[in-house]
């Protein structure tokens, strides 16, 4: 909802970039200036740099880090859930993508990424597997991972507590606010992200079938 309030694409026009980034990032390896250079260079609209292969939380093999490379743009094989990536494959998790917890954005980008942010889904579950539609072009060229400038998720919740204290939470679609110790907060926060996960999937569905004149690129 942050970006979505106050990163308007008219508020950031005059940045060429914009860096929306988790805060439990470690970001020792990482410089600005060559990262920007190699974007530029490459022609990446929608970027992320590659994660440490020791960092803590690792979704899909397509953010960790290559050190054999300066960027790369698809993943040849990836165990990770549902999706198997191989060298058939033209879609993200396997190309074209980039997770949430470290994008790029260029200002073309970001005007229609700023669209798919939903003020009401509060952890933007989904969002990433639809980002390559602002690619502004073929999301398997225009999306990429840059593994020489590099960061490490520490995969630190900043939702819950290590605390014994107990919080209330809201949880989507219930009225009622639930007060629970942080184990149980851990398990509704998950819970609330599939939740808003499946929300988002409906509402693409929803406005695929409304705009009849709309053809899917994919």
């Amino acid at each position: 909802w942050f970006a979505k309030r106050f990163l308007h694409p008219a508020v950031v026009s005059k940045y060429e970039y914009i860096f929306l980034w988790d805060e439990d990032l470690g970001v020792e390896s990482f410089h600005p200036g060559r990262y920007i250079d190699i974007i530029k260079s490459e022609g990446l609209e929608i970027s992320q740099p590659a994660l440490d292969p020791n960092s803590t939380d690792i979704h899909h093999r397509i953010t960790v880090r290559n050190r054999m490379h300066t960027f790369h743009r698809r993943v040849y094989y990836d165990p990770r859930g549902s999706i198997k990536c191989s060298e058939d494959s033209e879609g993200p998790p396997c190309t074209g993508f980039v997770e949430g917890m470290a994008p790029v954005f260029s200002r073309s980008a970001w005007r229609c990424a700023w669209h798919l942010i939903q003020s009401d889904l509060v952890h933007g579950w989904g969002m990433d597997m639809k980002l390559g539609y602002c690619a502004q072009g073929d999301r398997t060229q225009k999306v990429g991972i840059v593994d020489s400038e590099y960061v490490i998720h520490q995969g630190i919740q900043t939702l819950g507590s290590t605390s014994k204290k107990v919080f209330p939470l809201y949880i989507y679609n219930i009225d009622d606010c639930l007060v629970v110790d942080d184990v149980l907060m851990m398990i509704q926060i998950r819970r609330q992200s599939m939740n808003e996960l499946q929300a988002f999937r409906r509402r693409w569905e929803r406005a695929v079938e409304d705009d009849k004149k709309w053809i899917d690129p994919y």
